[in-house]
């Protein structure tokens, strides 16, 4: 299957994007008063934005492999 050069920067950027997107919101919920409770321990609300997050950050960096493999063979004329 060959990608086009604009569908590769697609996926790309988005891979990229979701980098930015999800490390910030990972910062933001370690910051959050929701986040531990008061003896210390992870609260449901954090362990389920964490498993998100991590999940999210895991898809956008396959999305982006992909986009750049994808970009890459379109330069080189490989398919």
């Amino acid at each position: 299957m060959t990608l086009s050069r604009r569908a590769s920067l697609f996926l790309l950027a988005f891979g990229i994007w979701s980098w930015i997107v999800w490390v910030n919101f990972a910062r933001n919920l370690f910051d959050s008063d929701r986040a531990f409770a008061a003896d210390g321990s992870p609260t449901a609300y954090f362990v389920i934005h964490a498993v998100l997050t991590v999940a999210s950050v895991v898809f956008g960096t396959i999305i982006g492999v992909i986009g750049w493999r994808g970009w890459r063979a379109s330069r080189s004329g490989r398919s």
